[in-house]
């Protein structure tokens, strides 16, 4: 069938970002106890959301609103700003794949840190875009690396996540408007906000939304607890948000979906308790970490990267043995920061298990 492919499409390689947790269950005849890997909210959505779905779950047989009119309303006065300034689309990952496919042609210069959010650089590869990636600075994706490279490079587009995945880290508000400030004129900065519900005080960067070469993407899946829903949303000027609309999906948010969110957002209290518990549960999980002569990363998002204390192989035995022990987790997929294990915030239940069973698997990793 190949035959029928472009020879760009033809060689891509045959691989996805990330192989989910229900694969891994068919793969190795295991059900995961724990799901502590993908970053989900174990929380929950506010209960207002989930009524909300359930009683849209009624009308289902009609498609969403197209223009998704009520949710683009409600998120413009959250933020302030008005609806022209938004975009809706499934996900940061859908959103991060209309931007590709609305900036890129083949040969098209791209900058994002080595070891970042990988689903990017699979979008990126899709629409045949060349990808330099910089190193990480410590534990931090390096702003001014990223600059340094975008300018040498012509680079149209450049990604940032702050707070950070897979690191968990975040740089001040500061940085960011400073990095904006001094975007070469050709590049446009994708601002990965995914996490910006959950991060300390004086994270989120205060930029216009009519800035013409930024565009911030939010999410419903971390603090709202609706990564099943498939919302998220761009912020930036109105003639980038209104571009969207020349490739996206007009019916890719359903309306169970957009009830979910609507409810969600309307719903700051649950929010507020979610931010709440997950200081919580980053406490307990970085004791768990130090109990086990690990050493557990700042985190600004609703995981932790713990630092192995050896190499990348070391790391991957004690994924997979925790995986063999029915509990679900990540890690950085490049050097040096493969060192590292991500386990994503749980509940009690979920955090017992994990103390229950990380040390049975450093002893099986050695």
């Amino acid at each position: 069938m190949n035959r029928f492919l472009t020879p760009h499409a033809a060689a891509l390689p045959s691989t996805v970002p990330f192989t989910g947790p229900e694969a891994l269950e068919r793969r190795s005849g295991i059900s995961f106890r724990a799901r502590l890997g993908a970053n989900e909210s174990l929380f929950g959505p506010s209960p207002r959301a989930v009524a909300a779905m359930q009683a849209a779950a009624r009308d289902a047989w009609m498609y969403g609103d197209p223009e998704n009119h009520d949710l683009k309303q409600a998120i413009a006065a959250h933020h302030g700003i008005t609806p022209a300034h938004v975009a809706v689309g499934p996900g940061i990952d859908g959103l991060l794949g209309l931007i590709c496919r609305l900036t890129l042609a083949p040969g098209t210069a791209v900058v994002t840190s080595l070891g970042a959010y990988p689903t990017f650089n699979f979008h990126v590869a899709g629409y045949g875009g060349v990808l330099t990636r910089v190193p990480y600075r410590g534990d931090h994706e390096d702003p001014d690396a990223l600059l340094t490279a975008a300018r040498s490079t012509a680079a149209r587009l450049i990604y940032l996540a702050n707070p950070d995945n897979p690191m968990g880290s975040h740089h001040p508000a500061a940085v960011i408007e400073d990095m904006v400030a001094n975007l070469p004129g050709h590049s446009l900065l994708i601002l990965d906000e995914a996490y910006a519900d959950l991060a300390p005080p004086g994270s989120v960067p205060a930029i216009p939304a009519d800035h013409p070469q930024v565009i911030r993407l939010r999410t419903f899946s971390k603090g709202y607890g609706l990564a099943g829903a498939r919302v998220g949303y761009a912020i930036t000027s109105p003639g980038l948000a209104l571009a969207f609309d020349k490739v996206r999906d007009h019916f890719g948010i359903s309306r169970i979906s957009q009830a979910g969110a609507l409810a969600a957002l309307a719903d700051q209290d649950w929010l507020r308790s979610v931010q709440e518990r997950t200081l919580a549960a980053r406490a307990r999980l970085s004791a768990i970490a130090c109990d086990n002569g690990l050493v557990p990363l700042p985190s600004a998002t609703n995981f932790v990267t713990i630092d192995c204390g050896r190499d990348g192989d070391f790391a991957r035995r004690v994924l997979a043995e925790l995986g063999a022990l029915g509990v679900f987790i990540r890690m950085p997929g490049v050097a040096p920061l493969d060192r590292c294990i991500r386990i994503s915030l749980g509940d009690e239940p979920a955090l017992d298990m994990l103390a229950e069973t990380l040390p049975l698997a450093l002893k099986a990793a050695g």
